[in-house]
């Protein structure tokens, strides 16, 4: 009789949880360029609620099965907290405590070649970066023929499923972001988070790309 009883109980599945990545340093790692109150909050707090509705979203697609209508009106949320979910996790590699100054190798040639120096590329993505209406990321990224570019994606929209380019270093420009610290002189934040920029991590990024 229980063995006929749980042939009518549907299997359970593990699926893949999306978790919130460890950072490489403490939250006040990045003084004075970022407080502590700022990373804590925009790690634990905002990334922590885009990987929550990312694994909610995911199982409702699942759940969704053949119900057309159902799978469309979930796009919108699982882009947005899957976008937020891949943003962050670069962001977080993209800095460091003992970043800063100017990239090598192989990297640094590219920028010199595609923007005219180091100094042209960094006033070019500053500028489009601090011009972003609203919230966004802006983005040094790597296109199909292998340059470089520069370009900004609104909201937490992933630079590689919307535009086709592979992320090499982004910079948030979301409130959250920076606005205990900075207020709304968005500026003043883009150009000093320049001083704790991981070149290696985006020329890592750089290389595996080619």
């Amino acid at each position: 009789m229980l063995r006929h009883a749980l042939r009518h109980i549907p299997r359970l599945t593990t699926r893949c949880q999306h978790t919130l990545p460890a950072l490489d340093y403490d939250y006040k790692a990045l003084e004075p360029v970022i407080n502590g109150e700022i990373m804590e909050i925009h790690h634990s707090k905002h990334h922590a609620t885009y990987v929550t509705n990312l694994n909610a979203g995911a199982e409702a697609l699942a759940a969704a099965g053949d119900d057309v209508s159902k799978v469309i009106s979930l796009q919108q949320g699982l882009k947005f907290n899957g976008g937020g979910h891949i943003n962050h996790s670069i962001f977080w590699k993209n800095l460091s405590p003992n970043g800063g100054g100017l990239p090598t190798g192989e990297l640094l040639a590219a920028i010199e070649a595609e923007f005219g120096g180091f100094d042209a590329f960094k006033a070019k993505m500053s500028g489009q970066t601090v011009g972003i209406q609203g919230s966004g990321w802006g983005w040094l990224g790597l296109d199909q023929s292998k340059r470089l570019v520069i370009t900004t994606c609104a909201n937490q929209d992933p630079l590689q499923a919307t535009t086709g380019l592979t992320p090499l270093l982004g910079i948030d420009v979301w409130e959250h972001a920076y606005y205990l610290q900075y207020k709304n002189v968005r500026p003043s934040y883009v150009g000093a988070i320049w001083d704790v920029v991981n070149w290696e991590d985006v020329a890592a990024r750089y290389a595996a790309a080619l």
